[in-house]
């Protein structure tokens, strides 16, 4: 376990910036399409769907968007699950971006938990990124780390539940799989939530505390999952990150961190809103 030494350290590092909410948190539905340009659509090829590219957080891997990758293949998006190095942010968010890299058309970028923070650096620089979309995740300002964001919004039961490992370097984290249900996957069922604790990846302690580059939310329109029932990350974090980046944003409500595992349905929803007001 973390002695209250390290957790405490690790808090003390300055807390989410005020900001003045910069735009909506609902989308805003399209008006209706005239008789005389219905035809005209109609005869007009429908441009390709873009490509989904899911970057997944801590203590998981791509195989946690499993149910939410089925559903959007089955409404026709190309999609890619980004295997997160989880080494440290600048890395993981160089990885992400060269992985852009390498699409030709329009993106909508995902990002659970601590992946978000990966894609709020990856995205910059990009202009095929149409959409960023949080899903339970750390959307932090420039100069903000994930740490600071929990030191300040009182809540989480995750840093007393980690677990720390040496590796050459460093030191891993993982959560304690006696907590990992409590802590990530509340309304997961026991069954498959003992499977995610025992395959988690773990992720590079240091990286939780490393601070954040410019954000792309500032120009990149962005949507916003809200876990309503988040033990990891608190929900009243989740709700100030949203607005501060002008954010479209939903509410699971009794939704853990895993919402993504637990709500395929309405994880899926957002993404595909996300899309089709950007395309």
């Amino acid at each position: 376990m973390l002695s209250a030494v390290v957790i405490g350290t690790l808090l003390a590092v300055p807390a989410l910036s005020a900001a003045t909410p910069a735009g909506p948190t609902s989308a805003t539905p399209a008006g209706p399409t005239s008789a005389a340009n219905a035809g005209t659509a109609s005869a007009t090829p429908s441009a390709p769907k873009p490509t989904v590219v899911l970057v997944h957080g801590a203590f998981a891997d791509s195989s946690s968007w499993d149910g939410v990758t089925s559903r959007l293949q089955r409404r026709g998006y190309p999609v890619i699950g980004v295997a997160n190095p989880l080494r440290g942010l600048a890395g993981d968010s160089a990885y992400v971006s060269s992985v852009l890299d390498t699409i030709p058309g329009p993106v909508v970028l995902v990002g659970h938990s601590y992946g978000g923070a990966v894609i709020t650096d990856a995205a910059v620089g990009h202009s095929n990124v149409k959409a960023l979309v949080y899903i339970a995740a750390f959307a932090p300002d420039q100069g903000e780390s994930g740490l600071a964001i929990l030191g300040q919004y009182p809540g989480s039961t995750l840093p007393p539940a980690l677990t720390v490992r040496p590796f050459p370097g460093g030191q891993d984290a993982y959560v304690d799989p006696a907590d990992f249900r409590q802590v990530f996957a509340a309304d997961v069922p026991a069954g498959k939530a003992r499977l995610m604790a025992a395959g988690q990846r773990p992720v590079a302690l240091a990286a939780f505390a490393e601070p954040s580059g410019t954000p792309a939310w500032k120009t990149i329109p962005s949507w916003f999952l809200v876990a309503g029932a988040d033990r990891a990350i608190p929900p009243a974090a989740e709700q100030a990150m949203a607005r501060r980046a002008g954010a479209r944003t939903e509410v699971v409500r009794g939704a853990s961190h895993a919402v993504l595992v637990s709500h395929p349905d309405a994880t899926a929803h957002v993404i595909e809103a996300a899309a089709r007001a950007t395309s």
